[in-house]
């Protein structure tokens, strides 16, 4: 694993600030900026800070640079559409090993969470049922991420009302904020096996410029995810390795 981590993630977290803010190129620019540097190889949009330390993540785990793919690079086709553009996808000698997906949310959360929900479930119970349909042949199980960074202001932190005109809400959505409703999704993909692995991250504007974070739910940790991940590459690199020495 890349040493460190904790730093790394706090890089990524000041650059997805920075770029927000319109300082992304001062940053890019910086010479302390390591995220910064690998962002502006990827286009340096929000979120590339993180594409950025995944990829060196899973390439410290022993999968060549050049099977990391990005955006339209990581297109993959699936079984309920003709294809998703993932925002990561590690394709090694013609095997899929890993998909990884990055969002945030730093406004607009009332009109903005349903969708991300809608999205992230119907991306990956895609993707899973491709594979178990054999599309991706023959490729181990890969595996499936998701990344969250979320604002926690004043507005995240509210709590909206749930409308009931026919049946009663889950008991864990009353009194849920935002930021907790965000939490319960990423929580219950990760139990209901919809993804391997979900990373849940919370920073404000004031202190992400300055890489400030925090993690709410050990169960949703940067540090796990990203470990998680680099176990399942390195064991495949390694079995494909030891079939060769065979």
């Amino acid at each position: 694993m890349i040493d460190d981590l904790e730093s790394e993630l706090s890089d990524a977290v000041q650059y997805y600030w920075a770029t927000r803010s319109g300082q992304g190129e001062a940053q890019r620019e910086s010479e302390d900026s390591t995220r910064g540097r690998r962002a502006e190889v990827l286009g340096g949009t929000q979120m590339d800070s993180f594409a950025g330390l995944i990829e060196d993540i899973v390439v410290e785990a022993g999968v060549p640079r050049e099977s990391v793919k990005h955006d339209y690079h990581a297109t993959l086709p699936g079984f309920y559409r003709h294809e998703k553009e993932w925002d990561t996808a590690v394709v090694h000698d013609g095997e899929l090993l890993a998909v990884v997906e990055y969002k945030s949310q730093a406004s607009s959360f009332g009109n903005n969470l349903n969708n991300r929900a809608e999205e992230a479930i119907g991306n990956n119970t895609d993707i899973i049922e491709a594979y178990e349909e054999g599309v991706f042949a023959p490729s181990p199980q890969p595996f499936i991420g998701y990344l969250m960074l979320m604002a926690d202001n004043e507005e995240s932190r509210n709590v909206p009302q749930v409308r009931e005109p026919n049946f009663e809400v889950d008991d864990e959505f009353r009194g849920a904020t935002y930021v907790d409703r965000m939490e319960l999704l990423c929580l219950r993909m990760v139990r209901k096996r919809l993804v391997n692995e979900s990373a849940f991250i919370l920073s404000d504007e004031e202190q992400g410029m300055d890489g400030e974070y925090w993690q709410p739910n050990e169960e949703l940790a940067f540090e796990r995810f990203a470990q998680a991940l680099a176990w399942h590459v390195a064991g495949h690199i390694d079995y494909e390795q030891d079939t060769l020495d065979e």
